[in-house]
């Protein structure tokens, strides 16, 4: 699969005619039609129907086009980066990231980043909601992935990226190890342990005291790390977010009757200059199919 079918393809998506995608691409009608062809032989499907001078997508077609459009962007993210590490013009990345979002959810996009530019530099702040929102109000980060800030301030841009569902940990030793689900009134004797730098800690809390828990059976504590701890040992289950799950020694399952979600975005300063670094990781995360993420 080369980038020009790509090209050539996106712009016969866009445009849906054949003649029109060829002028924008500054090539002839029969080279676009030949690379697309060549494309869909390698994918073993049609992904354009062409009707006189009108053109459709087929679902094989549907289907890739984001895909595609992720190929592009990302390519043109690394080659815009490797350009400016040659004129020596990039710096580094500021990057913002909030206590209990996985790092493992953007290594993809820095490593990508580092395997075309091998001299990037990049500085990773972590913080809770209300230091993730200082943190880009002073310049300290040039963008930043998070669940839901606490005060939206005026020239934040937001970039859904994923919703995540906060799934119930347990110890492998715990009663309810091994079930796939459980009915949230089955937890009132339990001792709950919520992460307060989570966005969704308040409103489980909140949903668990208004179904009967007392709130003395509720603990938040500081650090996601110490949470895990604590659950390994049985003294307690907890809510964690998908990217703390793979630890083995925990059984993890969904609460029936209880609303345990959160929507992470990646964050902006509109009008602000921003670093080639800082441009390129925010066209990749952008560009990323997310869809997996979370679950």
């Amino acid at each position: 699969m080369e980038m020009h079918q790509i090209r050539y393809f996106l712009a016969a998506a866009r445009e849906l005619n054949f003649t029109r995608a060829a002028e924008h691409c500054n090539v002839s009608q029969p080279a676009l039609t030949r690379a697309i062809q060549q494309l869909e032989d390698e994918l073993g499907g049609r992904l354009l129907r062409r009707e006189g001078r009108l053109s459709h997508l087929t679902d094989l077609g549907e289907r890739m086009l984001p895909l595609m459009t992720q190929c592009q962007e990302s390519a043109l993210a690394a080659k815009s980066l490797a350009s400016s590490f040659k004129a020596g013009s990039s710096q580094a990345l500021l990057l913002a990231l909030a206590h209990t979002i996985d790092i493992a959810a953007l290594a993809q996009c820095l490593a990508e980043m580092q395997r075309k530019c091998r001299s990037l530099e990049f500085k990773i702040l972590r913080g809770t909601a209300s230091e993730i929102g200082e943190h880009l109000k002073k310049g300290h980060a040039e963008l930043a992935v998070a669940g839901p800030l606490e005060q939206i301030w005026g020239r934040l841009d937001q970039h859904p990226l994923y919703e995540e569902e906060l799934a119930l940990a347990v110890s492998s030793c715990h009663r309810l190890a091994g079930r796939e689900a459980v009915d949230v009134v089955e937890l009132v004797e339990e001792r709950i342990l919520l992460t307060s730098a989570c966005e969704a800690a308040t409103s489980i809390a909140g949903q668990l005291e208004a179904r009967g828990m007392a709130v003395g059976k509720i603990l938040q504590i500081g650090l996601q790390h110490d949470v895990v701890a604590l659950i390994e040992a049985n003294l307690g289950v907890g809510f964690l977010p998908q990217g703390a799950l793979r630890n083995k020694a925990l059984s993890c399952l969904s609460v029936n009757g209880l609303e345990a979600r959160r929507r992470i975005s990646l964050y902006t300063v509109a009008g602000r200059q921003r670093s080639i670094a800082a441009e390129a990781l925010i066209k990749l995360l952008r560009a990323r199919d997310w869809s997996q993420e979370g679950r």
